[in-house]
């Protein structure tokens, strides 16, 4: 075998990270159009996540569990370290 490396499409890690931020509660949805962007460069690869969150969630709390979480699915499931991962809130759902 060559000492060939694989790499993983920004598509595919834009998936894992909406997963990942799916995962944490008060997460209502991340919108499929521009929901989740990744970037990368140099080795270096930035996320960014759009997402619709419940009524009432603390949004700073919520932020930083979703850019844990996020770190750590793709370090697990691509093994990739992103340089940052940014959250944006786009909306927050009616309360019900």
């Amino acid at each position: 075998m060559d000492g060939g490396q694989a790499s993983i499409s920004t598509e595919i890690l834009g998936r894992y990270a909406a997963d990942a931020a799916r995962e944490i509660a008060g997460v209502r949805e991340v919108p499929k159009r521009r929901g989740v962007k990744v970037a990368g460069s140099d080795g270096n690869v930035r996320v960014e996540l759009h997402l619709v969150v419940d009524w009432g969630a603390s949004i700073p709390q919520l932020g930083r569990s979703v850019q844990q979480r996020v770190r750590e699915y793709l370090l697990r499931m691509a093994d990739v370290e992103p340089a940052s991962v940014e959250v944006v809130v786009d909306e927050i759902g009616r309360r019900v």
